[in-house]
Formats: C-alpha cells, structure tokens, sequence
C-alpha cells in the first residue's frame, strides 16, 4: 500500500482533485474522507458527485439525514448510484446497520468520518482521503488506497 501527498492551496484544489480522481472510480469503490471539520471533505463529495452527473445536482453535506444518493454515471459508461454518508454523528456502530453501508457495496460510497465504524469495516477496493489544513493555512490531502482501485490509481500515476 503507497501513499501521495498532494498540495491544495485552496478549496479549488480540492475540487480539482475529486474532478481528477473522479473518471478512475468505478462501482463497489468505497472512499474514506478523513480530516477535521472544514477540512474540504463535503467540498471534496460535491465536486466528486458533479464530475460523475451528467445533469446538474445540489450536493448537500448528510450531516443530518446520515446518507444522501446521488445516480451517477461512471467514466466507464455503467450507471451507478453515489452514497454519500457523513458518521460525524454516529455515536455507535450498532447505528451503522440502519444507514446500509454493507447493502451499498456494490454502488460507490463516499464515507466522510469512516473512523467512527470501527476497525470491522474492510471494503476490498478502497481510496482513503485525508485532508489536512496546517496551522499557516496550508492545505493538503494524503492518498491510500487498496484493491482494484489502487491498482487502477496507480496505472495513472495519482497513486
């Protein structure tokens, strides 16, 4: 498992990053967006889930309905559905079970505070994000990946 640092001077880049990621994503890809609140995780989904519509959509943060879906189509022409989960307010696991992560499997999830499911959470094709603002405003964003989609990222050199 390889590791890349990407610098992003600005919320810009961030979007940026999801548009470039975006076509190398495929069904049954799970993304784990880490970093503190403002870290640019739903800035992130939103560019991720416009990059991936063929017409236009509002992307809401699922801070409080938990989840939101989105019907995408891929860079590979299959239709697909987007979940988007935001944990930040999930206080157990027994209350991941509700929100259908594991009947999501085979869409692509995007998973924003993935650290609150627990260590029992193994998806085979997997992209975490961590997204990280210094304390001189710098911002950047650490990739690792596993499965197929780290086999397809590296291919392309953004792994």
């Amino acid at each position: 498992m390889s590791a890349t640092s990407h610098e992003l001077p600005d919320l810009e880049a961030t979007a940026a990053l999801a548009q470039r990621l975006a076509p190398h994503l495929r069904a049954g890809d799970t993304l784990l967006l880490m970093g503190d609140l403002g870290a640019g995780k739903t800035t992130f989904t939103q560019a991720l889930v416009h990059a991936l519509s063929a017409a236009p959509v509002e992307v809401t943060s699922p801070t409080f309905t938990l989840v939101q879906d989105y019907p995408v189509q891929l860079a590979n022409g299959e239709p697909c559905t987007l979940y988007h989960y935001d944990l930040y307010r999930i206080e157990n696991e027994a209350a991941l079970i509700e929100l259908g992560i594991d009947d999501a499997a085979e869409a692509l999830r995007v998973i924003e505070w993935p650290e609150r499911m627990g260590h029992g959470f193994a998806p085979p094709s997997w992209l975490a994000i961590t997204l990280e603002i210094e304390a001189n405003g710098q911002r950047h964003a650490t990739l690792r990946a596993g499965g197929a989609v780290a086999t397809r990222l590296a291919q392309e050199s953004l792994l």
